[in-house]
Formats: structure tokens, sequence, C-alpha cells
């Protein structure tokens, strides 16, 4: 009996921590960008809509699956899918995936024809916010 409590206990504390991550995320772009609706955003980063260079914040982060329900309305699954047949057909290639939003930030700020994401916090003026998500 003390088993199953303990094994409950668990379950309850995993699958509440999945709800207790939560960050403010921006889609930044160069200074001179100008800003973007959350539909421009997501037509971008679905590879509908060709833009300059685009950054990721690693794969398996939270802030990655974050990004793409918050932007698209679509998983990480559903967003790989999508990547991999536009990759295949050579229509476009996958947004670059960078270490982390300081890198992010960096890269961005160094084009002006990039777009990234990051956390609200992560923002400075070197960059400029174009869309804030929720």
């Amino acid at each position: 009996m003390k088993t199953c409590r303990a094994l409950f206990c668990a379950l309850f504390l995993i699958s509440f921590s999945s709800f207790s991550f939560a960050a403010d995320l921006v889609v930044i772009g160069h200074p001179s960008a100008s800003s973007l609706s959350k539909s421009q955003v997501a037509d971008i980063y679905l590879g509908k809509t060709r833009s300059g260079a685009l950054y990721d914040l690693p794969e398996g982060s939270d802030l990655y699956a974050l990004f793409y329900e918050q932007a698209t309305g679509r998983n990480v699954s559903q967003v790989k899918s999508t990547w991999a047949r536009i990759v295949f057909s050579g229509q476009a290639q996958a947004p670059s995936q960078l270490n982390d939003s300081n890198a992010v930030r960096s890269a961005v700020a160094e084009n002006p024809n990039a777009i990234g994401y990051i956390e609200k916090s992560a923002v400075d003026d070197s960059v400029k916010v174009l869309l804030e998500l929720n």
C-alpha cells in the first residue's frame, strides 16, 4: 500500500511539474525590423513564408516546445514533421538551433534579416521585440 501511495505521489508531482514551467517568450529581430503578428510568426516558423535567418533554441529545451505551442499551435512532433517535409523537398532550410537565449540574441543583433525567440527577461537594447507571446 505504501508503494502505491509513493507511486501515486510521484506521478502527481511529475504531471503537476509540467504546468509549473512558464516563461514569457518574445520574438526578436534587429532594432530596424518591423513588428510581426502571431500569424506572420507562425507562417515564418512553419516555413510557409520565407524570411531571413531563423534561429531556434535547442530542440530538447522546454522553451522550444513552449514557443512552438504558443506561436504555431503545434507540438514538437508536428513541427519536426513539417520541417522534415520542407527540407526534403528543398523548399527551405530549418531554423538554426543555437545553445541558449544569449546566443540567439547575439545572432539576431548582428543580422538585420534575422528572427529568433528568447525569454523576455533576456532582451536588451541590441534587439527589438517584434511580438510578445503568452
